[in-house]
């Protein structure tokens, strides 16, 4: 079932000197429970997109519905998962898990109860009540996935949220969020830089271009890549097929061969 569906928006940014065009006419479909990855240039509008499904800003043409209804009516929960994870230092790990629900007036018993499970599944159970200077980078971006959780979002936006984090975390994170949105069902979209964690994480991946930003290619990831874990998608035979297919394209613009890159 098509879960989100943007229809030709476009942004626009304006300044007292003019307005840059941000988004030109972008259109895409998103299922219920697919994992979809955005990537392209530096200045594309991915992280654009990300804020215009966030609700955070409206798009200046265009539509975007959510189960087919408006998104700016649309009741249904949005959670968003940055570059940084944004805890409050002096508040503890479950506080912060927890301050979506107390915002909202929503703490009870089975909310807390969620949170334990959720920090369990993710390994930190013992990180409970301590405080976020005392957790490494890592376990801090696996407190932020659990605090973006707890109020059980139907859509994930996720903006390089591995991107600071040294390689070998950074896999396991991807190995972590991919389990967990198929454990949960979640549909999620992930904005990245890096071309291999959009293959090994996503069920599609949308190429942008710059200037204004917009959609120039769809890839398909196979189904024998879809059915591994993050980690070892890298290792499978089709990977680099599709990596280079990719790549051809992400530099086709700047007339950049493959051959060239690797010199």
């Amino acid at each position: 079932m098509t879960f989100l569906t943007l229809d030709k928006v476009s942004h626009y940014y304006f300044s007292t000197s003019g307005y840059t065009k941000a988004l030109d006419d972008i259109s895409l479909s998103i299922e219920e429970g697919e994992f979809v990855s955005i990537i392209g240039p530096s200045g594309c509008g991915k992280s654009t997109i990300l804020s215009i499904i966030a609700r955070l800003m409206k798009q200046t043409e265009g539509e975007i519905t959510l189960k087919k209804e408006s998104l700016m009516n649309s009741p249904l929960n949005i959670g968003y998962m940055l570059q940084q994870d944004y805890l409050f230092p002096w508040k503890t790990i479950m506080a912060n898990i927890l301050l979506g629900p107390k915002v909202s007036n929503n703490i009870t018993e089975n909310t807390i109860s969620q949170a334990r499970k959720l920090l369990d599944e993710v390994n930190l159970k013992h990180t409970e009540h301590d405080y976020p200077s005392e957790l490494s980078g890592g376990m801090r971006q696996r407190v932020a996935l659990v605090r973006t959780l707890i109020k059980n979002p139907e859509i994930l936006l996720f903006d390089e949220p591995f991107s600071a984090l040294d390689y070998v975390t950074k896999l396991k994170l991807e190995n972590l969020v991919a389990k967990m949105m198929k454990t949960y069902n979640k549909t999620a979209i992930l904005v990245t830089h890096d071309l291999g964690e959009a293959i090994s994480m996503s069920d599609r991946i949308f190429l942008m271009d710059a200037t204004p930003g917009k959609i120039i290619k769809t890839f398909f990831v196979p189904k024998e890549l879809r059915e591994e874990e993050p980690f070892f998608v890298r290792r499978h035979p089709k990977y680099q097929a599709l990596f280079d297919e990719v790549w051809q394209h992400l530099n086709k613009e700047k007339g950049m061969t493959l051959h060239e890159r690797n010199d």
